[in-house]
């Protein structure tokens, strides 16, 4: 992916240490435009403690690991961690047996701001040694798990053989390891002229778009068979679609495939950027099928499917008056600036990002209307579980 900071060229190489949602806490940051995430990820919590309900416990000697993959830097994160720990725990209490320490790891791309995230985060509950977990469970506005960071790409492996008892990853898995090479290649049948992202695009570039998914998702799987305990599971949600056109991108497409498109259109024909720079960015998101995503799953072998199904997630956009279009344009502006701001801003520079997602702002504001009224997202749950 041929992004630019300044005369820099970043390749699909260091995409990695680029890629991180807006952090911060201003009005286009992640931590303030993720109140839909926090929405939906509630509205599965059913599903993900299922899920919980198979993982094998340890002997108490053992620290209980939970993992978040693609924390990003908000609130979210701590409150699904939270949701683990105490299911975890109530399970242990119901058996009658000893609670274990906990340890919870928050991962991201190097990118992320940590800060942002470990300001959030309750203080430890600490007295003297020998405290027990029962206090510390007690303390009100306190944590009962040790915490930490692990910066780094969940295309690899990240942990310890055998380490892990939960992983869980939300709204991540649709980001790619790179944007596929064909795709930004002039001379072949996937070049995605004219276009920012799949939505629309033709079948060759959609299909590099695929395969560049299902070979990522390939190697999530390996590493976290490598990692996971026996007895393990994984709850993962990633977006997905219900047709069966990958260039139909559903909610996806709505958000990346047309404001936000036209607005990228709109800097070319003012001549504030060449149409060759527009085709060289592209949103390295795929939105996959349910067959996409099992196909993988199936082939790797490692992992039982407990579950496997399309959730509706209902939209991206969270409004207070619905009937106001300004502010249904600036939610749809400052979502879409939320997640693609940091690789808009290093391949066009902050000056022409500003103009770019006002357009997109200004735009969105105009079709109020029927983005409150199609604007939807659906949901890949998958439920996994490690064989023991």
């Amino acid at each position: 992916m041929a992004l630019k900071r300044d005369n820099v060229v970043v390749s699909n190489m260091e995409l990695e240490r680029l890629l991180s949602m807006k952090g911060g806490k201003g009005e286009g940051s992640y931590a303030n435009n993720s109140q839909a995430q926090a929405i939906h990820a509630r509205s599965m919590l059913h599903l993900l403690k299922e899920t919980l309900d198979r993982v094998q416990l340890n002997n108490p000697d053992i620290p209980f690991v939970v993992v978040d993959l693609g924390c990003s830097c908000g609130n979210n994160t701590i409150y699904v961690v939270d949701v683990i720990i105490n299911h975890i725990i109530k399970r242990y209490e119901t058996l009658g047996l000893d609670l274990p320490e906990f340890s919870a790891f928050f991962s991201d791309l190097p990118g992320n701001d940590f800060n942002t995230l470990f300001q959030l985060l309750p203080p430890m509950f600490t007295t003297n040694y020998g405290v027990s977990m029962e206090e510390c469970l007690a303390a009100n506005n306190h944590r009962s798990y040790f915490a930490a960071g692990v910066p780094g790409s969940f295309y690899r492996r990240l942990f310890p053989m055998r380490s892990i008892d939960v992983f869980h990853s939300a709204f991540s898995l649709h980001w790619l390891s790179q944007v596929p090479e064909s795709v930004l290649d002039k001379r072949g049948s996937g070049y995605n002229k004219g276009r920012v992202f799949i939505h629309g695009a033709s079948d060759s570039t959609a299909n590099a778009y695929r395969k560049q998914f299902q070979t990522d998702l390939a190697a999530f799987l390996r590493a976290r068979a490598l990692e996971m305990k026996k007895g393990g599971s994984m709850f993962l949600v990633c977006l997905g679609r219900t047709s069966l056109d990958p260039t139909d991108q559903g909610g996806a497409g709505l958000l990346f495939g047309t404001h936000f498109q036209d607005a990228w259109d709109d800097l070319v024909q003012q001549g504030l950027i060449s149409s060759e720079k527009r085709d060289n960015f592209n949103i390295p998101i795929y939105a996959p099928s349910l067959q996409d995503f099992k196909e993988v799953v199936e082939e790797d072998g490692s992992f039982a499917i407990n579950k496997l199904e399309v959730f509706k997630g209902g939209s991206p956009l969270v409004v207070n008056q619905p009937d106001d279009a300004t502010e249904v344009g600036r939610a749809l502006a400052n979502s879409c600036r939320s997640v693609s701001g940091v690789l808009v801003d290093a391949h066009i520079g902050d000056k022409l990002s500003e103009k770019l997602f006002l357009r997109v702002e200004q735009r969105a504001t105009a079709h109020a209307k029927e983005l409150l009224e199609q604007l939807q997202f659906f949901h890949i749950v998958a439920s996994l579980s490690f064989p023991s």
